[in-house]
C-alpha cells in the first residue's frame, strides 16, 4: 500500500504525540478513511518521519514514531522565471515543475504575457500537494509576479541566468544555483531582449522545434537538473 505524505508547518514532529490539526483529521477520517494501525509520513523543511496511527477520532489522532525517512531533495536550486499564462496552464507549470525539482517559481509580467492575474495562495497549495505526492522533501517558494527589469536587478550576477531560444547551446551547469527565463507565447519584445543582452543573460537551446511556453518550462527544468 502506498504511504500518504503530508507537509506540516506548525506541528512539532515528536516521537509520540496527539495531532489536533483539523484539516488533516478531517482528511484522514472522512476522505481517506484511515483507521488505527495505518502509517503516514509527515514532513517539514527539516524532517521527514514515518508514523503509525494508534488511535483516530473525528477530533484527534495519536501518532507514534516508527522511523526517520531519507530526505529527497533536488540536485540543485533552480529559479524558474516564467511569463504568466492562463490559470490552468500556470497550475500545470507549478505542479509539473515541482515534481521535476524547481526550487523557486517567479511569475513574470512580460510585455506580451497572456494574463496578469495570479493567485499566490492557490499556487502555494498546488506546489505543496505536488511535493507531497511526488516524494520530494522540500517545498518550492512562489513569488508574486515581477517585472523582468526587477528580476534582473535582483538576480543578475548572483547565479547563471539563461534565456530559452532556438538554435543555441544546451546549458552546462557546474554550480548549485541557476535561473531560466521562459517567455510568453508571443515571444519577448525588443525592449526585453535588450534588457537580457545588457545583463549578459546566456541563450540556451531547448529543442529544434518551437515549444509552447508550458512545455518550455518542463524542458528547461529538465536540462538544468541533468
Amino acid at each position: 500500500m502506498r504511504l500518504h505524505r503530508f507537509y506540516v508547518t506548525e506541528i512539532e514532529l515528536k516521537h509520540d504525540f496527539w495531532l489536533h490539526d483539523q484539516r488533516l483529521i478531517k482528511q484522514w477520517s472522512r476522505v481517506l478513511r484511515f483507521v488505527a494501525g495505518q502509517e503516514v509520513i509527515l514532513f517539514n523543511q527539516t524532517h521527514e518521519r514515518l508514523y503509525r496511527i494508534s488511535e483516530l477520532t473525528d477530533r484527534e489522532a495519536h501518532l507514534r514514531h516508527v522511523t526517520d525517512m531519507k530526505r529527497t531533495l533536488p540536485k540543485r536550486e533552480i529559479y524558474l522565471f516564467f511569463s504568466l499564462l492562463k490559470r490552468d496552464k500556470n497550475d500545470w507549470v507549478l505542479q509539473k515543475c515541482t515534481e521535476l525539482g524547481v526550487s523557486h517559481f517567479v511569475p513574470l509580467l512580460a510585455e506580451r504575457s497572456i494574463s496578469t492575474g495570479f493567485n499566490i495562495e492557490r499556487s502555494e497549495k498546488i506546489v505543496i500537494e505536488a511535493a507531497e505526492q511526488c516524494g520530494r522533501s522540500d517545498i518550492p517558494t512562489v513569488r508574486e509576479p515581477m517585472r523582468i527589469a526587477t528580476v534582473l536587478q535582483e538576480f543578475s550576477g548572483k547565479m547563471p541566468l539563461f534565456i530559452c531560444e532556438q538554435g543555441t547551446d544546451e546549458p552546462n551547469i557546474t554550480v548549485n544555483q541557476a535561473g531560466v527565463f521562459i517567455g510568453p507565447e508571443g515571444g519577448w519584445s525588443d525592449a526585453e531582449r535588450n534588457l537580457f543582452e545588457s545583463h549578459a543573460v546566456v541563450h540556451m537551446r531547448l529543442h529544434d522545434f518551437t515549444l509552447r511556453a508550458e512545455t518550455a518550462c518542463i524542458t528547461a527544468t529538465h536540462l538544468l537538473l541533468k
